[in-house]
């Protein structure tokens, strides 16, 4: 192939691009595409209280059918690097795996989809392809794929489908993709009392007590028991806080947090009516906020999903789990606008000290995604 994804992975870990930053891993990818007969646009979006994002989407011919490969090249922080055994942006290949912050999450599926792509368009298919690649997927998701969805949205521009690079991959490369995912919704307790010393209660009033009850009747909620394509649903507190510094005084307030991760029994609505009748039925005083950042998805199994299936056996062997699990990703946009399916590399080291992703599997998703595009394109 003209475009070696391994050194291309390498170049792209090179960027320092921790969000929000763009670190030079987009104006790679666009000097790329562009050298190659890709139309370009680099996108920056703004939104109060939330840093400005770079964004590229780069499409390579006029007509349908429309495939679309989504990623994001921004990438965690590396804590603290003392813990690396290896420099997080020097993309150096040790040991037969190429090493460095975002290679599994998601730089080096980017960079063998731009590989398969490449090599695709040499045959000239009637059709397009292109990229959405986002520098705010592993930040606020607010400047990012969703806004280019609606960029494109406003200028006609209409997908087909769409293939989400993330690391699907559990163990072995193509043993599972993802046809959906669950929702998140988080809940913002607050309980109001008032402030007196513990040794005078009466003059004082608790908010812990009566927020350890309404906790109490969210932990208890079965949600679901799952459904066909979902686990299921679960709630988690994940804080519970009065900012107390002292063993004597009561507080005068009392906080939590919880999240849901909900299946397709449940919309984000339906969720939140559920939470509010449960709080209300301890009949205690208490205000509760809601963040949505997504509602459950998945795409039927059929075409689109067999397509995948296909390449993966007929590259690995395997035969791809279709699974719905794991946490939210920018596909939860882009599902309506167009049929969505992720599959990418293994995951086992994403977010981790000393990321790295094997070279023969850098090879063998680059001949996975050019097995699709090539049964994409002869339909």
């Amino acid at each position: 192939m003209a475009t070696d994804p391994v050194a291309l992975l390498q170049d792209l870990l090179r960027c320092p691009s921790v969000t929000p930053n763009e670190g030079g891993a987009l104006a790679l990818l666009e000097k790329i595409l562009s050298a190659n007969g890709f139309e370009c646009h680099r996108l920056v979006f703004s939104d109060k209280d939330t840093p400005d994002v770079d964004n590229l989407y780069a499409r390579w011919g006029k007509g349908a059918p429309h495939f679309c490969f989504a990623g994001h090249t921004d990438v965690v922080p590396v804590g603290d690097d003392k813990g690396w055994s290896f420099d997080p942006f020097g993309g150096e290949i040790r040991n037969g795996e190429v090493c460095g912050r975002g290679a599994a999450d998601m730089k080096g599926p980017i960079a063998c989809f731009a590989a398969a792509a490449l090599d695709c368009i040499k045959n000239n298919p009637a059709g397009s392809i292109s990229f959405l690649i986002t520098g705010d997927e592993e930040g606020p998701s607010i400047n990012g794929t969703k806004k280019v969805l609606d960029w494109l949205s406003a200028r006609g521009e209409k997908i087909d489908f769409c293939l989400v690079g993330e690391p699907t991959s559990s163990e072995n490369l193509g043993d599972m993709m993802k046809i959906g995912r669950r929702g998140s919704l988080s809940g913002f307790i607050t309980v109001k009392g008032t402030q007196g010393h513990v040794a005078y209660p009466q003059r004082a009033d608790n908010p812990v007590p009566k927020l350890v009850k309404l906790l109490s009747a969210l932990d208890a909620l079965e949600l679901d028991s799952g459904t066909a394509h979902f686990q299921p649903s679960n709630l988690e507190i994940v804080s519970v806080d009065v900012g107390n510094k002292a063993e004597n005084v009561i507080p005068a307030e009392a906080r939590a947090v919880f999240n849901v991760r909900f299946n397709d029994a449940f919309t984000g609505a339906k969720l939140e009516s559920l939470l509010r009748a449960t709080l209300d039925a301890q009949n205690l005083p208490y205000d509760m906020e809601t963040r949505l950042s997504g509602e459950s998805f998945y795409t039927p199994p059929g075409a689109h999903s067999q397509m995948l299936q296909d390449a993966i056996r007929k590259v690995t062997g395997r035969d791809p789990d279709l699974s719905t699990t794991g946490g939210t990703s920018d596909a939860r946009f882009i599902r309506s606008h167009c049929p969505v399916i992720e599959f990418g590399i293994v995951g086992k080291t994403m977010h981790k000290v000393d990321e790295r992703v094997a070279v023969s599997d850098m090879h063998a998703l680059t001949a996975i995604y050019s097995e699709v595009l090539k049964s994409w394109f002869s339909r």
